[in-house]
C-alpha cells in the first residue's frame, strides 16, 4: 500500500501543460474508437470554464489550475454546461463560489455505494501503436500535447487504481478488455484480468476489483480457453464483442443467436455458474457510414432477442447500450429523436423484453453516457429515459469505459446532477431520474450491479478497508483529480471564421459570470435558466 501511495503522489504531481477543465470539453477516443471533432457548443462550453474559473478562482486565491481541481471547479464546469444547454444539472451558484457548500454536498454524497461494471486498462507489454499513433497526431491539433512524451503510463495499471479508487467515488470496479484477431494487441488477456483483481483485491483486503474474461467466438480454440478460464481463473462475468474486435473488421464477428457456435458456450457459462455475459454492442464510429452494412451489422442487437429467450438462465449485458454511433448525435439522429422518440439501436434494445417477453437483458452506460452527456445532455437524458421506460430502473447499469477519460468522477457528478426534462417526461413518458442518492440512480450507480454479482451492501454505503484508509491518505496530503483523459482528444484550434460557423460570439465575464455573482457574493436565487435566456 505504501508503494501505491508513492505511486499516486508521483502520477498527481503538477505539470505545467495547460489547464483542464472538470468535465472534458472535447470529445475523447475511448481507445476502441477515434474521436469526434469538437462541436461549436462544446467549445463554447469550455470558454465559460474558464471564464468562472478566473472569475471564481481569484476571489478564493486560487490560479485557475488549482480552482478547476476543487469541488468548485466541478460545480462551475455544470454551470457552464447549463448555460449552454439549458438547466438539465443540478448546481447552484452557491456551490461553485463557495468551497465550504462545495464541501457540504460531496461528503454527503461521499460514501455513496457505486458499482463501475466497465473500466480499463492495457497490460505492461501492450504495443501501443494505435494509440501512441492517435495521441502523437493529437499534437498537431492539440496544443497541450506539444512536448509531451509519448508514454502508456497513464493508462496502465498504477494510474488506472489512483484515477478510478483514489480520484473518485467509485466503491468497486469490473475491470474488462477487448479482443484483437491478433492476441498481442489485447488490451489485457484472460490471464493479466485475473492477475490485476488478485492483485487489488489482495492489497485492499476485501473484493474491490472484479474482471471478465474475453470470449471469441470463431478463433481458433476459443471453447478450449473457456473451459480453461472457468477451471483456473473463475472471472466473474464474460464480455465479447459480437463485430469480434473494436474499431477494426475483424475475420471472426459472430451472433449471439448462433446455436451451433455460440450456445455450447453458454452451456458451459450456466453449468459453471457464471451467468453474467457482457457483450459489446453499437458504438460504430461514424465513418462507416459509408461502409457496407455487412461489414458492421453484427453490431446491431436484432440477435439479442432470441439468444436471451433460449437462456434465460444468463444475463445479457448489452455494453454502451448498444447507441449506434459514439460520440455528438447528428442532424439526422435529432430529427428522427424529436419526431418520434426513436434513438437508434437504444430503442430497440429497450423494446427487447416486451417484443421476447424476457427479463434477462440489461444496458449498460459505458462511453454512451460519457459522450452524450458531454455533446448534448438532452439527448443523453432521452438515452436514460428510454432504457428506463423500456428495460426497468432495475436493469441499467453504471459503466464509465475509464481510465480513457480519466478519473471518472466527473461523469459520476453528471448522473448525479441530470434530470430528464419535464416536456420529455410528459411527452413520451419518461421518468424522473430524481435526486443523486434517490432510488432510480442509485439503483444505477450500484444496486443493479450488486444483485447481479450476489453483493450485499449494508446500507446502500461502501464498506472500510486498506483502499479506503489509503484515500484517505492520499486526500490528507493533497491528492487530486488531474483532470487528464486518455487516448486522443480531439482539440481544433478556433479561428475567426470557425467562431462565427459554430458559436454565438464570444461573451465577457461581465455579460454572464455576473449574473450570477456580483460583489462578490453568490446570487444563489438566479438559475441557470435564467443565466443561459440573458446570454
Amino acid at each position: 500500500m505504501e508503494r501505491w501511495l508513492k505511486q499516486a503522489e508521483l502520477l498527481a504531481a503538477p505539470d505545467e501543460e495547460e489547464c483542464r477543465s472538470p468535465i472534458p470539453t472535447g470529445n475523447v477516443g475511448n481507445g476502441e474508437i477515434p474521436p469526434l471533432p469538437r462541436s461549436g457548443s462544446q467549445r463554447l462550453v469550455e470558454r465559460r470554464v474558464m471564464e468562472l474559473a478566473d472569475l471564481l478562482g481569484s476571489r478564493l486565491g486560487m490560479d485557475r489550475r488549482r480552482f478547476l481541481r476543487t469541488g468548485c471547479g466541478m460545480a462551475a464546469a455544470f454551470l457552464a454546461m447549463n448555460s449552454v444547454h439549458g438547466p438539465l444539472f443540478a448546481v447552484s451558484p452557491a456551490e461553485a463560489a463557495d468551497p465550504a457548500a462545495a464541501l457540504d454536498r460531496e461528503q454527503a454524497l461521499a460514501r455513496q455505494f457505486i458499482f463501475d461494471v466497465q473500466t480499463h486498462f492495457v497490460s505492461d507489454d501492450y504495443p501501443g501503436v494505435g494509440l501512441l499513433r492517435l495521441r502523437k497526431g493529437a499534437k498537431k491539433w492539440n496544443p497541450a500535447l506539444k512536448g509531451e512524451k509519448l508514454s502508456l503510463e497513464k493508462i496502465r495499471y498504477g494510474n488506472y487504481v489512483k484515477e478510478l479508487f483514489l480520484d473518485s467515488d467509485t466503491t468497486l470496479a469490473l475491470l474488462s478488455s477487448a479482443p484483437s484477431d491478433d492476441p498481442q494487441r489485447w488490451f489485457l488477456n484472460n490471464d493479466e484480468l485475473a492477475q490485476a483483481r488478485r492483485e487489488v483485491n489482495d492489497k485492499a483486503g476485501s473484493k474491490r476489483l472484479f474482471s471478465h474474461a474475453l470470449v471469441t467466438p470463431g478463433q481458433p480454440g476459443w471453447l478450449e480457453e473457456l473451459d480453461r478460464a472457468i477451471a483456473e481463473l473463475k472471472p466473474d462475468s464474460w464480455k465479447g464483442y459480437t463485430v469480434g474486435a473494436p474499431s477494426t473488421f475483424s475475420r471472426w464477428p459472430w451472433r449471439l443467436d448462433d446455436e451451433k457456435l455460440v450456445y455450447p458456450a453458454y452451456e458451459r457459462m450456466v453449468k459453471a455458474g457464471i451467468v453474467n455475459v457482457c457483450i459489446h454492442k453499437g458504438l460504430i464510429h461514424p465513418a462507416v457510414r459509408g461502409v457496407p452494412t455487412s461489414r458492421w451489422r453484427h453490431g446491431k442487437v436484432d440477435d439479442l432477442g432470441r439468444a436471451a429467450r433460449d437462456w434465460p438462465q444468463l444475463n445479457f449485458i448489452i455494453y454502451h447500450s448498444a447507441i449506434r454511433y459514439l460520440g455528438e448525435p447528428g442532424r439526422a439522429e435529432l430529427s428522427l429523436f424529436e419526431r418520434n422518440g426513436e434513438i437508434p439501436w437504444v430503442s430497440e434494445l429497450a423494446r427487447t423484453p416486451e417484443k421476447y417477453g424476457v427479463k434477462n437483458v440489461y444496458g449498460e452506460l459505458g462511453s454512451v453516457f460519457a459522450a452524450a452527456a458531454l455533446s448534448n445532455p438532452r439527448y443523453c437524458a432521452a438515452i436514460l429515459g428510454t432504457l428506463i421506460k423500456g428495460l426497468g430502473p432495475d436493469h441499467v447499469l453504471w459503466g464509465t469505459d475509464s481510465v480513457w477519460y480519466g478519473s471518472p468522477q466527473w461523469q459520476i457528478e453528471a448522473l448525479r446532477r441530470l434530470e430528464v426534462p419535464a416536456e420529455l417526461q410528459k411527452r413520451l413518458g419518461f421518468a424522473p431520474l430524481g435526486p443523486a442518492d434517490g432510488s432510480v440512480k442509485s439503483a444505477i450507480f450500484g444496486g443493479n450491479a450488486a444483485r447481479l454479482y450476489n453483493l450485499k451492501v449494508p446500507d446502500g454505503k461502501a464498506g472500510r478497508d486498506k483502499l479506503a484508509l489509503l484515500r484517505e491518505r492520499y486526500r490528507a496530503a493533497g491528492g487530486e483529480r488531474s483532470n487528464r483523459t486518455y487516448g486522443c482528444t480531439e482539440r481544433v484550434p478556433e479561428t475567426p471564421a470557425s467562431q462565427a460557423a459554430n458559436i454565438r460570439s464570444p461573451t465577457s465575464r461581465n455579460s454572464w459570470c455576473s449574473l450570477m455573482y456580483a460583489n462578490n457574493t453568490p446570487r444563489v436565487s438566479v438559475t441557470a435558466s435564467a443565466i443561459s435566456s440573458r446570454i
